[in-house]
C-alpha cells in the first residue's frame, strides 16, 4: 500500500535525524477516493505517530499524508517544526528559518483583555510592565539558515555507493537491517491501523507488536 512504499522513506529520514528507534503508538485513517479499479488499498491516507521521550530525543509527534490524487501533482514536502523555528527539508538541502516567542506572554489581540473594565485593564498593564522589561516583550530575531549540497551532488549516486559498499562488506551502513525495519513496521502498522480501525501499539526497542 501506499504507507509501505512511501511512509518508510520519511521515517528513515526522522529516525536518522533525531537518533530514534521509533514510535510507540501507530494510528492512520484514509480511504480509497480516486482510483476504484479493484484495488483493496487506499490512495489517500494519513498516519499519525508517536515516539516517547528517549535519552536520544525529546516526546514528539509525527504526522505523514500521502494523496494519490493530489491536484498538486508529484510533489512532496518534509517540515520539522518546533517551539522555535521550522527545518524545511529540500531535494538539495534545507531551510531553517526561526519564530522565537518573547518571554513575556503577550498582552492584548487575541485574549480578552479588552472586554475587562478599563480600571482592572490598567490594573493587569501595570503588573505585567512591572513583572516584565521592554526587551522580554519583544520577540528574539534570530536568522535563518540555508543549506545547499555541493554543485555535483548526486544523492541517487550516493545512496548506491553505501549500498554497495555494504553488500561488499568494506563500509559501515548506517541504515542496516534493524534500522530498515524500524522504519518499515510502523509504515506497515498504518495499514493494520486502518484496516481494523484501532491504535496500534508498537515496541521500538524490542522490535514487537
Amino acid at each position: 500500500g501506499v504507507a509501505g512504499d512511501l511512509f518508510v522513506h520519511l521515517l528513515s529520514g526522522i529516525h536518522l535525524l533525531t537518533d530514534s528507534l521509533g514510535p510507540d503508538t501507530i494510528f492512520a485513517s484514509g480511504q480509497l477516493c480516486y482510483w476504484k479499479d479493484g484495488r483493496d488499498v487506499p490512495d489517500v491516507m494519513v498516519g499519525i505517530m508517536h515516539y516517547p521521550e528517549t535519552k536520544e530525543h525529546p516526546e514528539f509527534q509525527v504526522m505523514l499524508r500521502v494523496n494519490f490524487v493530489s491536484g498538486q501533482g508529484d510533489k512532496g514536502i518534509t517540515r520539522f517544526v518546533g517551539s522555535e523555528g521550522v527545518m524545511e527539508m529540500l531535494d538539495s538541502g534545507f531551510v531553517l528559518s526561526n519564530s522565537i516567542m518573547a518571554k513575556a506572554p503577550g498582552l492584548g489581540g487575541w485574549d480578552s483583555f479588552h472586554t475587562y473594565p478599563e480600571a482592572m485593564q490598567s490594573e493587569i498593564r501595570r503588573q505585567y510592565e512591572q513583572k516584565y522589561t521592554p526587551e522580554e516583550r519583544k520577540r528574539p530575531v534570530k536568522p535563518g539558515v540555508k543549506y545547499t549540497a555541493p554543485e555535483g551532488f548526486d544523492e541517487h549516486l550516493e545512496h548506491f555507493k553505501n549500498f554497495f559498499g555494504g553488500v561488499r562488506g568494506n563500509a559501515t551502513l548506517v541504515e542496516g537491517p534493524e534500522f530498515g525495519f524500524r522504519a518499515a513496521a510502523p509504515t506497515l502498522a498504518c495499514n493494520d491501523s486502518y484496516f481494523q480501525k484501532k491504535i496500534i501499539q508498537w515496541d521500538p526497542v524490542n522490535m514487537k507488536a
